[in-house]
């Protein structure tokens, strides 16, 4: 019967990361351009590809496979979102525009283009 929870949980967990992991393909596909498409990356993204890690950790059954799964996953939620940030921050830098339906651009005048 524990092993029937189990195996539904980690269905459950599939299911949900790869809704996630959908949601986030759907944004980088639908929004209008590069800072809104890394969030919805870097968001869901994370999210999704976190929530199916779990889950292999879980179906695997062992506490080293679990234990390293549960290590990659705090991993990659502390490094994916970082990476998002620097590499919109170094686009801003460069120059890469705003959508023209995006608002407010804080940066602006704050950081050039790179020399």
């Amino acid at each position: 019967m524990i092993a029937y929870g189990i195996a539904l949980f980690t269905a459950l967990l599939i299911v949900a990361g790869a809704l996630f992991a959908l949601i986030a393909a759907i944004g980088i596909n639908r929004l209008p351009d590069l800072y809104t498409r890394m969030h919805a990356a870097s968001k869901a993204g994370t999210v999704g590809s976190g929530l199916m890690l779990i889950a292999v950790g879980l179906h695997a059954g062992d506490l080293a496979t679990f234990s390293r799964a549960i290590a990659g996953f705090f991993f990659f939620i502390l490094t994916a979102p970082v990476s998002a940030h620097l590499l919109a921050k170094a686009a801003h830098q460069v120059g890469y525009k705003l959508s023209p339906v995006s608002v407010l651009d804080e940066l602006k005048g704050k950081d050039g283009p790179a020399p």
